[in-house]
This record gives structure tokens, sequence and C-alpha cells, in this order.
């Protein structure tokens, strides 16, 4: 697998050139704003792994820039901890957030839940929410009236389709951590919640009071669809 590091640290860059290497990817580098946007649209990746504070152009338009014309898998690892710089760059459109410092291991199950390829062929299900249709065979969310479909970044898809799939049953905390990230990392729930209140956004009628994506307070969430589904 090929994977983009961009990164203006010298060191930090080496370093996971040599971790992720030993994997067997393919590693290129870039060391600013400008330089990543150039090799992504030359040669895209599989996967771009991508700092906040870039110079030139900063990580956060480098996200709306790639997000313009691609669904590559972005993996931002920056050593901003707020929230709030963790819910603007997964509303730009990155997929997944790790914090400097980070063990490696938690880095390495990131990439591979990232960059994991459904090989499901069970039969397919067509669900609907309030007016939203998600057709899991084509992996697209539409809203009623509307030809455009609802942009999701892998990440929620993964998480939206695990709870569709398991309809009325309690997903909790480890089931989906386990799922999409590769570890039953429980003291990360806040982190999930993020994703769980972007997908609200997106889909619930009023986010604030959702009827579909419902929340079983201290153990996981639970989907419930149409009535007539």
């Amino acid at each position: 697998m090929r994977i983009l590091i961009a990164d203006d640290d010298p060191q930090f860059l080496r370093a996971l050139r040599v971790t992720l290497g030993a994997q067997g990817h393919q590693i290129a580098t870039a060391a600013d704003g400008k330089e990543t946007i150039a090799a992504a649209s030359a040669n895209p990746p599989d996967l771009l792994i991508l700092d906040l504070g870039m110079p030139q152009i900063d990580g956060m338009d480098v996200i709306r820039t790639v997000r313009g014309w691609s669904q590559l898998p972005i993996l931002v690892v920056s050593g901003r901890t707020d929230a709030a710089d963790k819910v603007d760059a997964l509303d730009a459109g990155a997929d997944d957030y790790v914090t400097k410092p980070f063990a490696i291991n938690e880095l390495l199950a990131r990439v591979r839940a990232l960059t994991r390829r459904s090989t499901t062929t069970v039969d397919q299900p067509v669900v609907t929410m309030s007016g939203v249709t998600v057709d899991l065979a084509s992996h697209i969310v539409t809203r009623d009236g509307q030809r455009n479909a609802i942009k999701l970044t892998p990440t929620e898809w993964k998480i939206l389709e695990l709870l569709v799939r398991n309809p009325h049953r309690l997903l909790t905390h480890a089931d989906l951590f386990t799922e999409i990230w590769g570890t039953p990392n429980i003291h990360e729930t806040g982190y999930l919640r993020l994703y769980i209140g972007q997908l609200r956004k997106k889909l619930e009628p009023t986010p604030s009071q959702p009827r579909h994506i419902i929340t079983e307070t201290g153990m996981g969430y639970r989907f419930e669809p149409d009535a007539s589904a």
C-alpha cells in the first residue's frame, strides 16, 4: 500500500518512514501543505497521514482541497489536543485523528482500520430513516427529493453500516472500536461521540433529538430504522 506522510518535522517523517516501511508499505513524504497537495494529485496514495500545523498551506486547508477531488482516507496526526480541532478536522473531511505523542501500535491499528477492505458478499439491504435512504450495496446515502448523495467520510460510513446492519441491537463502545479501529479502546468514547454527532447532523431530522441513532448511556449505540422498514 502507498502511504503519503505529510509533516514538517524531519525526525517524525524519518521515524514513520522506517516504521511503516517495515510493515511493507510504500512511503512518500511531504514537508509542507503545498507539496502535499501536489504529491497527492500527481500520484494519489492509498492513505494520507497529515499534520495540521503545516507551512505554506495549513493542514486543514489541505484536507478541504483533497476532499474536492478525492475520497482517499486521511488520518490526521497532530499535537493539537483541543476537541474543537478534532471536530474541525472531521468536519473538513478527515477520517480519523490521532494526537501526538501516540503509541505506535495504536497508529498501526488506525492505519489497518482505514485501509481495510470489506469482503462481504451477503445480500445488501436498503434501509430508510426519516426520508434518508441508506443503500448498503452501492454505498450511497440520499435524501428524498434530492439527487445528490449525502457525503460521508469512510469512517462515518463504516459506523453507519455497522449500525444499519444490526437494527435494534445495542452495539457497545468496545464493539464499535474493535470493528472500526481494530482495538476495543473504550476509554476514548468521547472520540466516538464526535463521529456519532457528525452522522446525526447529516442524517437525523433533528440532530439534538435523534430518532434513529440512539445513545444507550454508558454502553453504546443502537439503530432504529423507520417502522415500516
